[in-house]
Order: C-alpha cells, then structure tokens, then sequence
C-alpha cells in the first residue's frame, strides 16, 4: 500500500517550493508514495504562479492514515482562516510523523508552538518572535541555516527550495541516501557541475 504524503496549500501558495519535492519523491520513490494536496477547503487554489489546484481534501476531509504533512510557503499563511491548519499540524507533531514548513509556513510551526523543542529556521528570527508571540520560546534552537532538519520536523527559509526538499526525501526514507544526494548535487550545481553518479 502507498504512503500518503499531505501537501498544504492556500491561496497564493508558492508553487516553485513544491515541484521539486513532489517529483523527487515520485521519481525516486518509484511508487512508494501517493502525493495528495490539502487546502481550507475543496475550491481551486491558485499559486503565485498562476497554478490553479483542486484540492484533494479540505480541513475536514483529512485522512487519519498518512506519513508526512509538508506546509508549501506562500502570501496567505499570516491570515486568521490559516489557522484551521494547527490541529492538522499538530496532530502530525504528537503522532511523530515527518513534518515540514518553508518560508512563512515555517514561521506558520512557530505560532503553533512545534518549534520550541527541535532545532529550526525560518525566514527570520526577529519576525518569527514577533507573529508567534508568546507561544514561541524556541529562541535559543534557532539557526540561521539554508534548513533544518529535527527529530521529524524540517524547516526551511523561502530562498531554500532544494535543501528543503532534500531533507524532506531523507526524512521519508524515499531512497538510500547517495541517490537523494546525487538528485539534489544534480539540480542545486547543475550538468555540467555535479559529480557524475558512480556506475
């Protein structure tokens, strides 16, 4: 049976943080995992991009059996509605599945409180304090890295597309990890710059 793989998107997701990551775990995880999307609710979302999506699930229609929830960044994270997210969100951290948040979403963890007990990043440390609040105590377990990857939990900052995707195809087990580091050597340097994988 498949493992399902919970991607988050709102309106005005950012679509270029996803591609990378959905193909990899497609292409390298040669059928191990179905990629299924999760939105407020099931109308179209659109991407910065112009990317109309039909949700797979809404908030309420959330399957129970699932290996990992990756958060996509985007413009609308900061709205109240957003918030519909947290117990998903939660629900993954407590039961110790992979759990992933880049660029605001991942600022979007902090204002949940997943982000006082694991190293982390985000897009800002000063920002994240300031739009988490209170609930934010995770101070001294900030780093400022490309991403992080923690127990089950991967941040990542908006400029970190493909680190971000790395750590969440290691997170998965999604292949051995010389294959998930010559995929990511292969797009981060490029064809003429990557080491040529072993034969």
């Amino acid at each position: 049976m498949r493992k399902t793989i919970l991607f988050v998107i709102l309106q005005q997701y950012a679509d270029w943080e996803a591609a990378y990551i959905t193909s990899a775990i497609t292409m390298l995880g040669q059928g191990q995992y179905e990629i299924k999307t999760v939105s407020l609710s099931k109308d179209a979302v659109q991407s910065i991009g112009g990317f109309r999506v039909l949700p797979d699930y809404d908030i309420a229609s959330i399957p129970n059996d699932y290996e990992a929830v990756v958060l996509i960044g985007g413009m609308t994270w900061r709205n109240e509605n957003a918030q519909q997210v947290k117990t998903l969100v939660e629900d993954c951290y407590q039961n110790g599945k992979v759990l992933g948040g880049i660029c605001d979403a991942s600022a979007f963890l902090g204002t949940v409180g997943v982000l006082n007990d694991v190293t982390h990043t985000s897009n800002d440390l000063n920002d994240l304090k300031q739009w988490a609040g209170s609930i934010y105590t995770g101070e001294t377990k900030y780093i400022a890295k490309q991403a992080v990857r923690d127990k089950n939990v991967i941040t990542a900052n908006g400029t970190a597309t493909m680190e971000f995707a790395k750590e969440i195809l290691l997170a998965l087990n999604v292949a051995s990890e010389e294959k998930i580091v010559e995929w990511y050597n292969f797009h981060k340097l490029g064809f003429y710059t990557a080491p040529m994988p072993k034969m």
